[in-house]
Parts: C-alpha cells; structure tokens; sequence
C-alpha cells in the first residue's frame, strides 16, 4: 500500500478526471515535492537492527537521519545534524521527558548515553525520543537480526559514541488508540506542535 501511495502520488494529491468510457485518467492541479522515496520491504520478522541494516545500500552521505514512526515532536532535525556533526560521534540520539510509561536512560553529565545505573531524580529522566543522526559506520556493526536499542545502541554506548541531543519542547509517542485520538484532535484544531517543524526543510 505505502508502494501504491508513492507510485500513484499525483492521484492521491490532485484532482482527477476519470473517462470510464476511453479507461483515461485526467489530472488537474497536480500537486507534488521536491523528494525522492525508497521504499525498501525489509521483512515481515526482522528485527529493527536488521531492517536498518537493509538500507545500507541506499545510504549515500557519511550521516544520515533515522526515526521511529510512532512518535511526534517539535524537535529541530536542522539543529540536531548540526549538533551532531559538532559533537563528532557515530551516533546522536534525541531523548525526551518521559511521558510515565517510557524506560529512562543513563546520561553521564557529559551527555554520552551510559549503561551504569543510578538513581534518578524525575525532572533529570531522559528517554528515546525516536530520533537519530547516525554515521553509516553504524553499519559495521548491524549485522545478524538484533533489535535497535537491545543492540546497536548497547554497543555505542559501550564505545562512547552514542550522544543525547536533549529535547524540552513537545513530544510523545503514539502507542495506544487513545494516543491516536489525542493527537488527531490537536491536528484537526490546527494546534498541533509539531506542524512548524514541518514547514522548514532540511539542508
């Protein structure tokens, strides 16, 4: 379906004339980006390491940006690959407030992501915020079928090449139906915060 979305984009965004008669299609107002999309079928089991790992082909650029598809923020992608790009690690993690139900990370005071535990007072608790910049050096680690966090992120976290780029503005996941109903009624009251963010491309 996501294949059908992409191949028919002009259709789904535009209006049509449809000529059932002479089996023609007329598009009026055709409405498009300036992107080009891979849509790549990693399979139905692989873990989330194992699908990352599958686009590596596709990677063209030293860095490249990753994100869960469960979650909403107003997070400055822009902002974040520069910081990235300063902090000169293999990967840059996003974290967040926790919303109640999210595992909070170790953060050492220098904001490499660290597998010792302490206790945490709960306006000092970071969680994934679904998002990343990663250097495809990444790759040379991803290889056998292993989850994202259980893995790849373990093992930068060992290396000292996982940085936090610490959010304090919105962001939530989307896990339950009634996640969904909560951000769909701040979509359709047009207050929805992370719509700015959408507005400004990324260099």
């Amino acid at each position: 379906m996501i294949k059908e979305y992409f191949m028919d984009y002009y259709v789904y965004q535009s209006d049509i004339t449809v000529d059932l008669q002479n089996n023609k299609i007329e598009i009026h107002k055709n409405r498009t980006e300036d992107w080009k999309v891979t849509v790549v079928d990693t399979g139905l089991y692989s873990a989330t390491g194992h699908r990352v790992a599958q686009i590596q082909n596709y990677i063209k650029e030293d860095n490249f940006i990753l994100t869960y598809g469960d979650c909403l923020s107003d997070i400055d992608v822009s902002q974040m690959y520069a910081y990235h790009m300063q902090q000169g690690k293999l990967a840059t993690m996003a974290v967040a407030q926790p919303t109640g139900r999210n595992k909070s990370l170790e953060i050492s005071p220098e904001g490499l992501v660290v597998k010792r535990q302490h206790t945490m007072e709960e306006n000092q608790a970071w969680t994934n915020a679904c998002l990343f910049v990663l250097n495809k050096k990444i790759f040379h680690i991803l290889n056998g079928n292993y989850e994202m966090e259980s893995f790849l992120l373990n093992n930068l976290a060992e290396e000292k090449q996982l940085i936090t780029y610490k959010h304090e503005g919105f962001w939530t996941p989307v896990e339950t139906y009634r996640d969904r109903v909560n951000m769909e009624n701040l979509w359709n009251a047009g207050v929805a915060p992370w719509i700015k963010t959408l507005q400004t491309p990324v260099s």
